[in-house]
């Protein structure tokens, strides 16, 4: 048997489980799609959001990346996050970065990855304004360290989107949390949560009223 037959067969297995749970679970997914959540998170098979959050199929809108990133020129990140905040009305967006990330870690290294090299920059540059506090540390404690400045970087870079903040001027939301989640005992923890309206470095923020 093929490897992917494998997957093939553990999806009827699934579907019909649920079918037997709740005989209208797959008929309330087809017409409505209205999750409260934005997951924002790594694209490492170890995290797997539904599971690690208790979540089913419909609750959460998820975009994956490589160490969570949110790039101001990413094109795919910036229509998922326009779709989950303007039309799905999302109440939360949650960065979720995780301890052991492949991404933090080659980050780190002074190998070169070839095309990867340009999106690990941003995690190099992470890593380049909080050398000091970083370089302190134990060896095994820095890409930890990282990892939880890399996901409040990325919080930062979602507020200063035009997209967080005239959602914040024209509905009060959504929040937005950086959390961090361990793969040696499965536990999510909240490491920043910031509420609409927060303060904006004035340089990043946008005038809706001039644009109007």
């Amino acid at each position: 048997m093929k490897e992917t037959d494998k997957l093939l067969l553990s999806n009827k297995a699934w579907a019909n489980e649920r079918r037997l749970v709740d005989p209208n679970f797959f008929g309330r997914l087809v017409n409505q799609q209205r999750p409260h959540f934005l997951w924002i998170g790594c694209s490492d098979s170890r995290v797997p959001v539904s599971q690690i959050t208790g979540t089913d199929p419909g609750e959460v809108f998820v975009h994956r990346n490589i160490a969570n990133l949110v790039i101001a020129s990413d094109l795919n990140l910036l229509s998922v996050l326009q779709y989950a905040v303007e039309v799905l009305e999302v109440t939360h967006i949650i960065v979720c970065g995780h301890y052991g990330c492949g991404g933090v870690q080659a980050a780190m290294a002074k190998r070169s990855y070839g095309p990867l090299n340009r999106w690990l920059r941003d995690i190099k540059e992470v890593y380049r304004r909080h050398r000091d506090e970083i370089d302190a540390l134990p060896l095994e404690a820095r890409a930890d360290r990282l990892t939880e400045l890399n996901v409040r970087d990325q919080v930062d870079n979602l507020i200063k989107t035009s997209i967080i903040q005239h959602a914040w001027k024209d509905r009060k939301g959504p929040w937005i949390h950086g959390w961090i989640y361990s793969l040696t005992d499965g536990i999510l923890k909240e490491l920043l949560a910031v509420p609409p309206g927060s303060p904006i470095d004035p340089i990043f923020a946008f005038d809706f009223d001039f644009d109007e």
